[in-house]
């Protein structure tokens, strides 16, 4: 009897068996089977999970760091924009507070005023509902991480050394990143 994948049939034939040779059963001289083994099978499931585990985690990850840089970019974006109103806010501040006041009498300078000033408090209220907050007033202490010190003046009495004598020009923060620095003039000891 032939063995499977044993030498060709003579004469270039198909391999079956000649006439009249028995032909080969399934139980005819079958190698013994071996037992298979769980282990290799634990082994790979063992190694599947992990596998799984770490993509999990993986994934995890991925989906917390693009969420926390989504954020931050929205944050930058925010503060951006901001930052870049500030020039209007404060041009807006000069004509609603002018140094020197117009003429009040006339009810059209007046008007105009009043209407500034309006939409002044109003960009200011939406503007800190964003989260921005105005830094500097008048006698606090100075603080060279929120202040610049254009100007010095002596102080009146020893108390009020080191703090703000005057805000130039206000300096604003959104959450904890400082947009720009309060200019202020600042009581200095006397000489």
């Amino acid at each position: 009897m032939r063995e499977r994948g044993g030498p060709a049939a003579p004469g270039g034939g198909t391999g079956a068996p000649p006439p009249g040779e028995p032909i080969a059963t399934a139980t005819d001289e079958l190698p013994s089977a071996e037992p298979v083994s769980e282990e290799p099978a634990a082994g790979q499931e063992a190694l599947l999970r992990d596998q799984l585990l770490r993509l999990r985690a993986d994934f995890e990850n991925q989906r917390r760091r693009e969420l926390r840089e989504r954020t931050e970019a929205r944050s930058r974006a925010k503060a951006e924009l901001i930052e870049r109103l500030l020039g209007a806010l404060d041009d807006l501040s000069r004509v609603a507070h002018p140094a020197v006041t117009a003429e009040a009498s006339d009810p059209r300078v007046a008007s105009i005023l009043e209407g500034v000033q309006l939409v002044e408090r109003k960009l200011l209220q939406e503007l800190e509902r964003e989260g921005l907050e105005r830094l500097a007033s008048e006698g606090e202490a100075f603080d060279p991480a929120l202040h610049e010190a254009i100007l010095t003046q002596p102080a009146p009495e020893v108390a009020l050394e080191g703090r703000v004598a005057q805000v130039v020009q206000p300096g604003y923060r959104l959450g904890e990143r400082l947009l720009r620095p309060a200019r202020v003039v600042v009581w200095a000891a006397a000489p």
